[in-house]
């Protein structure tokens, strides 16, 4: 394993994101920050409680669970689209790294910036609406396994695009709506019967009702559910890298 190479990657993604702080960290923050004062304390006294919580507290995991789902899969998708657009991607596979070892360097660094900002935004959400987390290893585990899950999934769009716009069209169109209706905002037992069957076609639902349960205790499906089907997509995407890397689809032109 070169552990050297991989920090050398892992370090100049974390390093660009200090340099773009405004835009990798301070935004999402900001935008998130938003949501919280408008949903959570405008709008959170006058919805009253949802299964014995308060609607400015129950919609905090799902909205941290919109950031890091999009924050995973736009750093991930852009830290290797962008030496692929430069032509210097060439120069990370003639160097001696492994498939593995570029995909550790750039997923990891993508998941890293993720967790640091989920982090950062359950703790300004704190500053609005008293939190209570019941379970904080699960928490922990839970925005762990989102981060490198959906990291692993920008890697893959960053790879298959070829162009900036689709780069942005892609989690536009297919990540922001999944988490929309995902129950970030709303307990998905509060659909009609029919939606609620097709809602568990979604696997944010599982994240979000995963990740909400170790804060509250009250979940769509069972924490173990959503374990069992983060760690399915986890393991799928990295079998799509492995697929990618050995046939050189996205990569050899």
């Amino acid at each position: 394993m070169n552990y050297r190479g991989i920090i050398a990657i892992y370090n100049f993604e974390m390093n660009r994101a200090i340099r773009t702080i405004g835009q990798t960290i301070a935004s999402p923050v900001i935008s998130t920050v938003l949501y919280f004062v408008v949903f959570g304390a405008a709008i959170g006294d006058r919805m009253g409680h949802i299964d014995g919580v308060n609607y400015g507290a129950f919609i905090v995991p799902g909205l941290t669970m919109l950031t890091i789902l999009s924050q995973g899969v736009s750093n991930a998708s852009f830290g290797i689209y962008f030496p692929r657009f430069a032509g210097t991607i060439y120069e990370i596979f003639s160097a001696p790294l492994s498939s593995l070892e570029i995909t550790i360097a750039y997923v990891g660094a993508a998941a890293t910036k993720s967790f640091l900002i989920g982090m950062i935004v359950l703790l300004t959400a704190s500053l609005f609406i008293p939190l209570e987390i019941k379970h904080p290893f699960w928490m922990i585990f839970f925005l762990i396994m989102t981060s490198i899950t959906f990291s692993l999934l920008g890697f893959i769009i960053g790879i298959c695009v070829d162009g900036f716009d689709k780069l942005q069209m892609v989690p536009l169109l297919i990540i922001t709506p999944l988490t929309f209706l995902g129950g970030s905002f709303y307990s998905i037992n509060m659909l009609p019967p029919i939606w609620q069957k097709i809602s568990f076609f979604n696997p944010v639902v599982y994240l979000v009702s995963g990740f909400r349960w170790s804060f509250y205790e009250i979940s769509d499906v069972s924490h173990i559910i959503s374990t069992v089907m983060i760690m399915l997509f986890t393991t799928t995407f990295i079998f799509i890298i492995a697929w990618i890397f050995k046939t050189g689809y996205g990569i050899k032109k």
